[in-house]
């Protein structure tokens, strides 16, 4: 039941449109339904009422989701005359205050306990009704008496203080589908924009919108696109290749069809007062009764605390209204005051100026005037006093300064065209403001710190995982300029430096714009490059700037002078390319070892500036690329020189054995390595007689390839100096055992080949501890070749003998190292009778045909990648041709 004194109906009416969500027991939830309740009334077209709407349901779900601890449900319904809201939380047993009965509403200064005081101070009604399981607090805004037509109406101005505009105020209309593609485009937006309806039409407006954007910080044009209302100031990179500063006002619809889309209305930025939408003026209460206003809210109105941007935005623009002028523009301070950032401007050409720094302290192009209140009534007087407004127009200006427990937080200024326009008055009207928004202003200043460097610490530790899994150069340089295109800048160019002797290398440029990169590529490759200093921190860099210009400017003077029409498309790339290297570039070293390894350019388009916590950002970024590029390079360098030195290891090349097939196949375990403990080679001995070995050194790397290295020069040698088998391995125990605790022991096949004149071979071999050889018959019978001897390294003394073997035409001699007979699945393992098995499969097959079959055998005998080794030479007595 309903308490007396409080009403809990409404007038009858029918409604027309609701809308509900749900919001969890969490602090956050109290601005996203704030967001929820604007979103919708500014959806149903009632934003005159919006305002109180969100005061309203702030403080019912804070009571619900903070104070109660519960969840909130809150309704919106739409009706002929108004909006009813509908906040319920799961709380009953709550006391609710009753009029007229001498029970206070509690203080307005209180945490809580302010929600129904409001509703009974702002709503036209309002009730709260009970169920068992919870209490529902509704209020009802009536829409106010007007005239149909009647909207709101700002002061009568003199002509001389209109704003300016082009003779045709051009209005672009674009419509966006549900996916962000332009289906619309008329043409205004044509002259404005420089694209066709053709060339844009079925194209997402992303791809030539340019939306402020700072890792962790800020809502994406997407985002924009999917609310049901909004205005704001982005770009649009028109056909020539520069950004345009537009206003645009969205309005989110559907067709008749339910299609959801958005229709977009843009002008230039100078021009918004075209489409934006009046500021709501708060209407003084005059009664004794009335409710006490807050400076800060009546100056800012109803963008959110810590939405930093749209709270600097609405800052200069009440500024500028408050004095009546034609533009205004906020600065921030750094963290040690020294230099003040352009964060916010209207109606100013700022979106050149934007993040813009200039020095604080008095002097030449300094700013002079930012600790205490200044009223210039001419600026071209003094000229260089507010560096911002050079070549702007404006000729008097107010400034004041934002402090915060008297530390210089940022700096507010109000200009105009005419001379003299300002006085003291106005200066402390403006410091009162200033006084109201400086510490919101540092709240969210701080907070989005601490967002962009919760967003920087991501970033860099995904940059860091990307930069240690590679350690290819090529591939490290693409890391590089990826991870700053887009995030970090516009454009990006690295420079590599081979040696200390050697200059600046162009080795890699990217561009968000792919149609960019060409001709961003031919214009750095034109300009020296900028010098290696190892100073660490970002410096300006003007050559690409300058030479941009200077390329733009005789590519227009060449078309005026070929009274050619139309004018060739090479304008069109030089002053594309102009525009996007027209912005702040900056060099940062590339340093590792106490070395200068390179240099990191990065680029702003269209006279842009970089923020300091995103150059902060890119100097932490390239001392991590500075070393991943050091450690490829020096990586490929290793492996360049191992790849050379075991590629000496390896026989030149195999000889032609008349008479004889021969096949080798040689895998080295291990990434990188061409030669390991395995080794063959088939060398000539004197005519007609040719030496031939196969043979694994325990182990596998580097030392079992020294070894490798030993045993193949010495079986040359010796067998060339006329030693037969057993003595060539006898003298090769030896030379092993001399090298110490370096020595490996060795398993050797080694053998002696001489062709004969009836089609056959003759060979002898020595197998010391090595695989057994197997002899592949016509027949596809296989049997061992020879007998097993002791192996070499490991005893001094050393009795070993040969055995001869003859192949008849068509006989297979097919020999291997361990790495195949001992390849493993588990526990299962290929042996000698595997092999065998698979050799009696090659009758017939030329000796390259056997060596093949053998490795796909051993391949597929095991899902894992080999461990060991593997070597295998077939040795082949082909058949005689019959005719």
């Amino acid at each position: 039941m309903a308490e007396p004194g409080v009403e809990t109906r409404t007038r009858s009416s029918v409604i027309t449109a609701r809308a509900a969500a749900s919001f969890d027991p969490v602090g956050r939830s109290v601005a996203t339904a704030r967001a929820f309740v604007r979103d919708t009334l500014q959806g149903w077209g009632y934003s005159d009422i919006v305002d109180d709407a969100v005061v309203l349901t702030s403080e019912l779900v804070t009571n619900a989701v903070i104070h109660a601890g519960t969840s909130a449900d809150v309704l919106c319904l739409r009706t002929e005359d108004g909006v009813r809201v509908e906040v319920a939380d799961r709380y009953p047993e709550r006391e609710v205050p009753i009029q007229g009965t001498g029970q206070s509403f509690g203080s307005p200064d209180r945490e809580n306990g302010r929600g129904l005081l409001l509703c009974a101070a702002l709503a036209s009604r309002w009730g709260v009704e009970y169920t068992p399981t919870y209490k529902q607090v509704w209020f009802q805004l009536d829409l106010p008496q007007r005239q149909v037509g009647t909207r709101s109406a700002g002061p009568i101005l003199a002509t001389s203080l209109l704003p300016v505009a082009d003779e045709r105020v051009r209005v672009a209309v674009v419509q966006i589908d549900r996916g962000g593609t332009v289906v619309n485009w008329n043409v205004d937006a044509e002259h404005l924009f420089g694209y066709s309806a053709e060339q844009v039409t079925g194209k997402p407006l992303t791809d030539i919108a340019a939306w402020p954007h700072t890792p962790g910080i800020g809502t994406g044009i997407v985002e924009a696109f999917q609310l049901s209302r909004w205005e704001g100031s982005y770009g649009i990179r028109g056909a020539d290749g520069r950004v345009i500063p537009v206003y645009a006002s969205h309005l989110r619809v559907r067709d008749t069809h339910g299609e959801p889309s958005t229709v977009c209305l843009l002008v230039r930025d100078d021009e918004r007062a075209v489409i934006q939408t009046p500021l709501r003026t708060p209407v003084t209460d005059t009664g004794a009764e009335s409710r006490s206003t807050d400076p800060f809210e009546v100056f800012i109105g109803s963008p959110a605390p810590d939405d930093l941007d749209g709270l600097l935005q609405r800052t200069v623009e009440r500024a500028r209204d408050m004095l009546d002028g034609d533009s205004a523009f906020l600065l921030l301070a750094t963290d040690d005051e020294t230099e003040l950032e352009v964060r916010a401007s209207t109606g100013l050409p700022s979106a050149r100026q934007r993040f813009a720094r200039v020095p604080v302290e008095a002097g030449t192009g300094r700013y002079g005037s930012a600790r205490m209140p200044a009223v210039h009534d001419d600026l071209t007087a003094v000229p260089g006093a507010v560096p911002l407004l050079n070549d702007t127009g404006m000729r008097s200006v107010v400034t004041v300064p934002l402090k915060v427990e008297g530390r210089l937080t940022g700096s507010l200024g109000v200009a105009a065209e005419g001379a003299a326009r300002y006085s003291n008055e106005e200066a402390l009207r403006l410091q009162f403001a200033a006084d109201r928004i400086a510490l919101a202003v540092e709240s969210a200043r701080l907070g989005e710190l601490e967002r962009l460097r919760r967003g920087s610490l991501s970033f860099l530790v995904e940059a860091s995982d990307l930069l240690a899994g590679t350690l290819d150069r090529d591939q490290t340089l693409a890391l590089m300029a990826q991870m700053t295109v887009p995030t970090l800048a516009t454009w990006c160019a690295v420079y590599t430096i081979a040696d200390q002797s050697s200059d600046p290398y162009l080795s890699y440029v990217l561009h968000e714009d792919e149609d960019r990169i060409d001709g961003l590529k031919a214009l750095l490759s034109k300009i020296d490059p900028p010098d290696p200093v190892p100073t660490p921190g970002a410096r300006i860099w003007t050559a690409p700037a300058d030479a941009a210009h200077q390329a733009a400017l005789r590519t227009s003077m060449r078309e005026l002078g070929r009274n050619s029409s139309p004018v060739s498309s090479g304008i069109g790339t030089t002053l594309a390319t102009a525009a996007a290297v027209g912005g702040e570039t900056v060099v940062l070293p590339l340093v590792a070892r106490n070395r200068v390894i390179g240099m990191l350019t990065l680029g702003k388009p269209s006279e842009d500036h970089f923020r300091q916590e995103i150059l902060e950002l890119a100097e932490d970024l390239s001392r991590r690329a500075a070393l991943a590029l050091d450690n490829a390079r020096l990586y490929s360098e290793r492996t360049a020189i191992s790849q050379a030195l075991q590629r000496s290891l390896l026989p030149p090349g195999l000889p032609q054995v008349p008479g004889v097939e021969v096949e080798v196949i040689y895998r080295a375990a291990g990434e990188g390595n061409e030669v390991g403990g395995d080794f063959y080679d088939l060398f000539p001995i004197r005519d007609g007689a040719y030496g031939f070995a196969i043979g694994d050194v325990c182990g596998t790397g580097p030392e079992a390839a020294a070894v490798t290295g030993l045993a193949r020069h010495a079986l040359r040698l010796l067998a060339r100096e006329g030693f037969r088998g057993p003595a060539v391995l006898e003298r090769l125990n030896a030379a092993i055992l001399d090298e110490g605790a370096r020595s490996r022991f060795l398993t050797l096949l080694y053998g002696e080949l001489w062709p004969q004149e009836d089609g056959s071979a003759v060979l002898k071999v020595v197998c010391a501890g090595h695989p057994l050889p197997l002899r592949l018959r016509q027949d596809g019978t296989v049997e061992p070749a020879a007998e097993p001897q002791p192996l070499l390294g490991v005893m001094e003394d050393l009795e070993l003998y040969e055995q001869m073997v003859t192949l008849n035409p068509g006989d297979v001699l097919l020999c291997v190292t361990d790495g195949v007979t001992e390849r493993r699945e588990g526990t299962r393992m290929l042996g000698d009778d595997g092999l065998a098995d698979v050799l009696t499969t090659c009758t017939g097959l030329t000796a390259g045909a056997v060596a093949s079959r053998v490795l796909r055998a051993v391949e597929r005998f095991a899902a894992e990648p080999a461990s060991d080794d593997m070597a295998i030479l077939a040795m082949r007595v082909p058949e005689p041709h019959t005719g």
